[in-house]
């Protein structure tokens, strides 16, 4: 299997580390032109250090009016990751309106400001494009202290869903609107960041052209077992 992203402009969020970053320069090394969001400048420094023709933006996607100026500004963009994500620990006692607000801001709303954003360029341009949409385990399997956390990523999966059901009426960008689930760091299981960014390249290929609203666990299988004692 040989992909190709030449000629092809992918957006990736919450790429100054981890899983977003390998995406980042998986995708890069196989021909495409990346654009790399963080809020961490420095993080985007050592990135570009790593591969000088990726192009970086200082962003905080939680501010929803200045993501549509600087994500609408790059244009042309056709493929979208939307990895960038936070995780707290408090319990829903303990979760004030600011904590709640703040993981909505960047898990959900984030991602589909930024979607919007991409679609609405790519129906526009009568063009084609795929979103993954990075999303966890923890959409489904509940961990204790991070109940806000797990239902950001709930409302993911069904964003996901309802992306594939709407965007797939536009016959000129019915390719792929897919979301994928990552191991995420509250689980005691090791899937490596590059099993992952390899994923996520064959979801925005065409070799994926007929997977379309489907989460995909990448996580070696431990979505489907379950603890014989959950409570502890």
């Amino acid at each position: 299997m040989n992909i190709d992203f030449k000629g092809r402009i992918v957006l990736v969020t919450g790429a100054g580390k981890g899983i977003g970053r390998c995406i980042a320069l998986k995708v890069s090394k196989l021909g495409a032109k990346v654009y790399a969001i963080s809020r961490t400048e420095s993080d985007l420094d050592s990135l570009k250090e790593e591969d000088s023709s990726i192009e970086t933006r200082c962003l905080d996607i939680g501010n929803c009016k200045n993501t549509r100026k600087v994500i609408g500004d790059i244009g042309q963009e056709n493929l979208l990751v939307n990895n960038a994500g936070i995780s707290k620990r408090k319990t829903i006692l303990e979760a004030t309106e600011e904590f709640i607000d703040e993981h909505f801001d960047v898990n959900f709303k984030a991602a589909l400001n930024i979607s919007q954003i991409v679609v609405k360029g790519i129906i526009s341009r009568k063009g084609s494009g795929a979103i993954v949409n990075i999303s966890s385990i923890s959409s489904t399997l509940a961990f204790t202290g991070y109940p806000i956390y797990c239902t950001t990523k709930a409302a993911m999966d069904m964003l996901t869903k309802s992306m594939a059901l709407e965007f797939g009426l536009f016959k000129s960008c019915d390719k792929y609107f897919m979301d994928v689930q990552d191991q995420n760091k509250l689980t005691i299981y090791s899937i490596e960041k590059d099993e992952v960014a390899n994923t996520v390249a064959f979801l925005l290929s065409d070799y994926a052209s007929i997977i379309n609203g489907a989460l995909v666990p990448v996580d070696g299988g431990h979505s489907i077992h379950m603890s014989p004692n959950p409570v502890q």
